[in-house]
């Protein structure tokens, strides 16, 4: 989540409205032309300038982006920074999460560069890379929602842990964000009725119960309602056999936000889909807001009555799409935080651990999240001292089912399919750039998602050392964080191998 004030970057220059904004423009110009355009977009790309009276702070996006900043380019920084500020103030490094714990609310203006996904240290010894410090700002019901509204709440089933405060945005989500606050705040000009899909575990509950209790919050005493489809389901049932279907529909139809998780859930059940229909129709018309997720776009729900269909697709639909590398580091810093905050112990993990969860666990954010909460258990405060091959190790029985399934044999097929290769060509002795790069990659996934030694792996792409193998998994990572074409090929075969 943003900081207020945050300005787009390519305009860095020319939304610089203070001499210290000024100054960065002009750092950051010689750094991009120095470090390239992959590299200072990777770390730098989000870093944000932050003035507070005297004092100036470059806020970089995430924790792992901070050391990576501090370890490689901060001595540069200041040379610049003494160079163009006329001021001679001191210039501070923190991470995003730092400074809002240390704000709560009272945010100076920060002028930010162009937004580019950055990603953690390649690399990382195993101390140099912690988790980012920042404390998230946990959602008191009690404190931000009225009592009776908050028991309302927890009566239709909302979980307190689900806020907007707590959800963890990026590229993959932003938008989705965006829209649900704004429904939340009761703006006008709203789409109705709001439609957010996604496969299961990237967000969508969380989102869902965010805007609701952000509704309570805001709404002045409007009336919210949330519920599954599946308890649509049951209570309309319910109600159909105990001939009460009268106040079930004045019970939704009064609603000012009616708010529907999983709506794919009715497809297929005549008189639901029917009841939700002219539901759905009588709120519209009455100028009621509607939000409902489903796990598909609306035109992807072949077994749902098509006039719900259409409906359904009358609004907004927006998508949710997998959380990216930078995304995942994002809640994994979140989710570390607030377990430390449970579990009263100081919130870092080495970074070599955070990208071993964050580059394995690409499919849902409960896995990621899940992950994460086992080493956690297992180790307690000692997480900071977690070692990768421990992290392994303890998750391994985790990791069986899927490492059975992928064989060395299948990467090196789908690397080579990727690339328009020939899988032989990641075997032979050919040394091309066009070659040697998608070995590596082949290489660098065996190592990630098979139970195969750097030995074995070595033989069979053509009977290469494990020093070979080593080298090229060493390669690969130091590439996914200078090189954004690497990173997202990376991502794309591994959600492929894993189908």
């Amino acid at each position: 989540m943003g900081l207020p004030g945050m300005t787009s970057g390519g305009a860095a220059g020319a939304m610089a409205s203070t001499p210290a904004m000024a100054v960065w423009s002009k750092t950051c110009l010689v750094l991009k032309r120095e470090l390239g355009d992959a590299t200072f977009g990777s770390w730098l790309g989000q870093a944000a300038l932050r003035e507070s009276g005297d004092e100036v702070c470059v806020v970089a996006a995430t924790g792992v982006a901070r050391d990576w900043i501090r370890h490689n380019a901060w001595r540069r920084i200041g040379e610049l920074w003494a160079q163009n500020d006329p001021m001679g103030r001191r210039l501070d490094l923190k991470s995003r999460m730092e400074v809002e714990a240390a704000s709560m609310g009272a945010r100076a203006p920060i002028a930010a560069n162009a937004p580019v996904a950055p990603t953690p240290m390649a690399g990382a010894s195993s101390g140099a890379a912690t988790a980012a410090a920042r404390v998230p700002q946990v959602f008191e019901v009690e404190a931000d929602v009225a009592p009776v509204a908050a028991r309302q709440g927890r009566l239709q089933g909302l979980q307190e842990r689900y806020s907007f405060d707590t959800f963890v945005s990026g590229p993959a989500n932003e938008f989705a964000f965006a829209v649900a606050r704004r429904v939340a705040s009761w703006a006008d000009g709203h789409f109705n009725p709001v439609v957010f899909h996604g496969p299961y575990g990237f967000g969508k509950t969380h989102l869902l119960n965010a805007l609701a209790w952000e509704a309570l919050r805001t709404g002045g005493g409007k009336r919210v309602v949330y519920l599954s489809a599946e308890r649509f389901t049951s209570t309309f049932v319910k109600a159909l056999q105990d001939k009460q279907t009268a106040a079930f529909k004045d019970e939704l139809r009064n609603a000012d936000l009616l708010l529907i998780d999983d709506v794919h859930f009715v497809a297929g059940k005549t008189q639901t889909q029917e009841e939700l229909f002219h539901t759905l129709i009588a709120l519209v018309e009455d100028g009621r807001r509607v939000v409902l997720t489903a796990d598909r776009s609306p035109n992807e729900l072949s077994e749902m009555e098509p006039r719900l269909r259409s409906h359904l697709q009358a609004g907004l639909v927006c998508g949710i799409e997998p959380a990216d590398r930078t995304l995942r580091l994002g809640i994994l810093e979140r989710k570390l935080h607030t377990l430390a905050q449970q579990g009263g112990f100081h919130p870092a993990a080495r970074g070599e651990v955070l990208q071993f969860l964050a580059d394995r666990f690409t499919d849902s954010v409960r896995e990621l999240e899940g992950a994460l909460n086992t080493l956690v258990a297992r180790v307690g405060g000692d997480i900071a001292r977690l070692t990768l091959d421990e992290a392994q190790a303890i998750l391994r029985p985790h990791l069986s089912v899927n490492e059975r399934k992928v064989t060395v044999d299948m990467i090196q097929k789908t690397v080579a399919e990727h690339y328009a290769l020939k899988q032989a060509d990641l075997i032979s002795e050919r040394r091309a750039r066009a070659v040697a790069r998608p070995r590596q990659v082949a290489m660098w996934l065996a190592k990630q998602i098979t139970t195969r030694s750097l030995p074995d792996i070595g033989r069979r792409f053509g009977g290469r050392d494990h020093t070979t193998v080593l080298h090229a998994v060493r390669r690969i990572e130091s590439l996914k964080a200078e090189d954004p074409v690497i990173a997202r090929d990376v991502d794309v075969l591994l959600r492929k191998l894993r189908g």
